[in-house]
C-alpha cells in the first residue's frame, strides 16, 4: 500500500512537471526557481514572488500567507498617518503582472482573492475636490495638495479583473466580482458583479437557485 501511495506521488510528480515545462520552457523554469529561491530568501511566507518587484515600506505591509505576485508590482505603504500595518494581505492572495497598491492609512486585503494585470489599487487622493469642504484650487501643483485618504476593504473570494481602478473608501463584499476596465468608486456589494465606469451591479448570486442573476 505504501509503496503505491509512493508511486502514484511520484506519477503526479513528473506529470506536474512535465506541464510546467510545456508551459514555461526551459528559460521559464530556470526563471521561476531563481524567484522562488528569492522569494524564500526574502518573503519566507509567501508562495512567490515574481521579480523585479518595488516594495516601499515593506516593515508596514503584512503579506499574509501563500500571497503569489506576478512580475513588475509595485506595493507602497507610507506612514503619514500611523506607524503600523497599512497594506495588509489575506492567505493565498494571487496578483498578477504590473499590480499597483498604494495606502497611507488603511488598504485590507482578504484570504484567497484574485487580482488581475495592472490593476491599480489606492486609499489616497491629492487634495479635495468634494466641494463639501475646502477644496484645493487647481492653481496648486497637484503633488503639493494635501493627501487625503479613506481605508479600502477587499473581502475574502473576490475576484478582480484587468486593469480596474479601485479607490479611496471602497469597500468590496465577499466573493463579489468586478470586471475588466472597471473603476470602483463607491462600495460594492457581497456576491454580485459589477462593471463600468463608474462600477455598477449588473448581476447577483441568488443562494436559492445558487445561480448569478441580472437585477
Amino acid at each position: 500500500m505504501v509503496n503505491k501511495q509512493v508511486k502514484l506521488r511520484f506519477s503526479r510528480t513528473i506529470v506536474i512537471n512535465n506541464m510546467r515545462l510545456k508551459i514555461y520552457g526551459y528559460s521559464g523554469l530556470l526563471k521561476l526557481f531563481n524567484n522562488l529561491i528569492r522569494t524564500k530568501l526574502y518573503f519566507k511566507k509567501c508562495r512567490l514572488i515574481r521579480f523585479p518587484i518595488e516594495i516601499r515600506g515593506k516593515q508596514f505591509i503584512n503579506f499574509g500567507i501563500g500571497l503569489t505576485t506576478g512580475v513588475g508590482c509595485r506595493i507602497e505603504a507610507y506612514p503619514f498617518i500611523k506607524e503600523s500595518t497599512i497594506i495588509q494581505f489575506g492567505n493565498n492572495v494571487e496578483i498578477n503582472d504590473y499590480v499597483h497598491i498604494a495606502a497611507i492609512e488603511s488598504i485590507k486585503i482578504g484570504n484567497n482573492v484574485l487580482i488581475a494585470s495592472k490593476v491599480f489599487i489606492t486609499d489616497i487622493t491629492h487634495g479635495t475636490y468634494s466641494g463639501r469642504e475646502t477644496h484645493d484650487s487647481p492653481n496648486t501643483i497637484p503633488k503639493f495638495r494635501t493627501l487625503k485618504s479613506k481605508p479600502v476593504e477587499i473581502h475574502d473570494n473576490v475576484w478582480i479583473g484587468e486593469n480596474v481602478s479601485i479607490l479611496p473608501g471602497v469597500i468590496i463584499g465577499y466573493g463579489a466580482i468586478i470586471g475588466a476596465n472597471s473603476v470602483v468608486t463607491k462600495s460594492i456589494p457581497p456576491q454580485t458583479i459589477a462593471v463600468g465606469n463608474p462600477a455598477k451591479i449588473i448581476k447577483y448570486y441568488n443562494e436559492k437557485t445558487l445561480k448569478w442573476e441580472g437585477l
